[in-house]
């Protein structure tokens, strides 16, 4: 009888509770309303999580949708962290060229990291897309020229400080940004991306540079043929450094890196002595790989993080739609045409260059203006095109994970997953392209879920924010090329 009478207890008391959390807006939206999710909304461990993506295996589930409006758990941190610029340490010169381009205050990210730069200490920056990571290095970075600039002597091609990054259009961005601070300052800031790198081996550029932006690819080659000299650099940024610290780039960043000398800790003098090392991204492994242990002692790293990091975006929509592969075109021409009729900025993201190009060619022929960019493409074709997006000259792009990561993308008001991504981390960084710092209200991400692996993926996104859990394997796509090469031969992927 006593364990009948608790039995009841605990069942009145959830029953209570989930009336009580339905007074508010739900934070799971669903096609069927018995899924829906609240705020305080718990679940029994002897029942589980009923997920309103749990048939979608099944074939009869087409059309199933649910959507996903904002983590309403989330908890802020505390306002200690908005401090001012001179609080934290960034000069008078800096100052003023913040308050210039309208900076009040720092984002919470850049008031946690700025100091630990300005110190000297080798730094991990994780935080969410779109809240001022750039910044955040860029700025102790410039402090330090501007104190070091007039004690030494300038070498042509010989830099201060190197941002290294994966793509060219990454790298094009962060050149602007830190040009457009340069300006005003007695720093010189030059950008080298790839597609031109045989020409400047047979005629290298002779310059002065103290900030030099580039991909790891076309710096590693003019740093091997003495072209790039390495001797002045005391500050080393790998941008996008969970990608750059995949298998994809790791063996060369590694060789790179080795020779810079980096130190466990800077002493910040003039002139300077020792190369201080910065890691930044959205997503990193909770364990660095162990070929990081060659170019840099783990523990000197400091981590500095948001609450935010490997979670949703807090403030958009994220609708998740179960459909045939058939019925994928028909459903993007739908709502690419509302987007165009109220001209909202969309980017498209595709899995692979075929059906990238697909994409494209798909709402062109349906009287849809749309642009495409690619790994795959030329240089000489890429250059620019996402720029006519930026600039918004045109207001629709198909893309792969390319222009996932970094790209800003302010005016990008609606996100659409053609295909969903494989790995989290790759779905972080593609809605991370809206509701950023500066971005309009109501923007919105959409994604087309088809496949078995990709519906395994959304059971995991769904079942972490039912339990106010971080997202499930950020960063396992440390060996996806493996893993997707196994799968295939398993007959499960696409």
């Amino acid at each position: 009888m006593a364990k009948l009478r608790q039995f009841f207890n605990i069942s009145y008391c959830r029953y209570y509770s989930i009336q009580q959390a339905k007074k508010k807006l739900p934070i799971i939206s669903c096609k069927r309303p018995e899924y829906n999710h609240f705020e305080g909304q718990t679940y029994s461990k002897f029942e589980g999580i009923k997920l309103a993506s749990s048939g979608w295996l099944h074939p009869k589930s087409k059309t199933d949708h649910f959507t996903i409006y904002y983590n309403a758990n989330k908890k802020e941190e505390k306002d200690e962290y908005k401090k001012s610029f001179e609080e934290i340490g960034v000069c008078k010169e800096l100052r003023e060229v913040m308050f210039a381009k309208g900076f009040q205050l720092p984002t919470r990210i850049q008031a946690k990291a700025i100091p630990a730069v300005l110190e000297g200490y080798n730094t991990t920056i994780t935080a969410e897309t779109g809240c001022g990571k750039t910044l955040a290095y860029l700025l102790p970075i410039f402090q330090h020229i501007l104190e070091w600039k007039p004690h030494l002597s300038e070498e042509f091609n010989s830099p201060l400080a190197v941002v290294l990054t994966p793509s060219r259009e990454l790298a094009s961005q962060i050149g602007e940004v830190a040009e457009s601070i340069a300006h005003s300052l007695n720093i010189n800031v030059s950008t080298l991306i790839g597609g031109h790198t045989k020409r400047k081996m047979l005629n290298p550029p002779i310059e002065y540079t103290d900030v030099l932006v580039t991909t790891v690819g076309a710096y590693s080659k003019l740093v091997t043929t003495g072209i790039l000299k390495i001797h002045n650099v005391h500050h080393v940024v790998l941008d996008e450094a969970d990608s750059l610290l995949d298998d994809t780039f790791v063996g060369k960043v590694g060789h790179l890196l080795k020779k810079f000398g980096i130190h466990y800790k800077v002493q910040v003098q003039t002139p300077p002595v020792g190369c201080q090392l910065t890691l930044v991204s959205a997503t990193m492994p909770h364990e660095l790989p162990e070929s990081v242990n060659s170019f840099v002692d783990p523990q000197s790293l400091r981590t500095i993080t948001t609450s935010s990091i490997h979670k949703l975006l807090p403030h958009v929509p994220q609708k998740f739609i179960r459909l045939g592969k058939a019925q994928k075109p028909t459903e993007l021409l739908k709502l690419v045409q509302a987007d165009v009729n109220c001209k909202r900025p969309v980017m498209i993201f595709s899995n692979k260059t075929a059906t990238c190009d697909f994409v494209s060619m798909f709402l062109n022929e349906n009287n849809v203006e749309c642009i495409n960019i690619n790994g795959q493409m030329q240089v000489s074709i890429k250059e620019g095109k996402f720029e006519l997006f930026k600039n918004g000259l045109v207001n629709v792009i198909s893309c792969t994970d390319i222009a996932s990561r970094g790209l800003d993308t302010t005016r990008t008001k609606h996100i659409i997953n053609y295909d969903f991504p494989l790995y989290t981390s790759d779905y972080i960084h593609r809605c991370g392209r809206t509701g950023r710092m500066g971005s309009d209200e109501n923007c919105m991400v959409t994604n087309f879920v088809a496949w078995p692996r990709e519906i395994q993926l959304v059971q995991k996104i769904e079942t972490s924010v039912r339990k106010n859990t971080d997202l499930p394997n950020v960063n396992a796509n440390i060996r996806r090329q493996i893993e997707d090469r196994i799968t295939r031969m398993a007959g499960f992927g696409k």
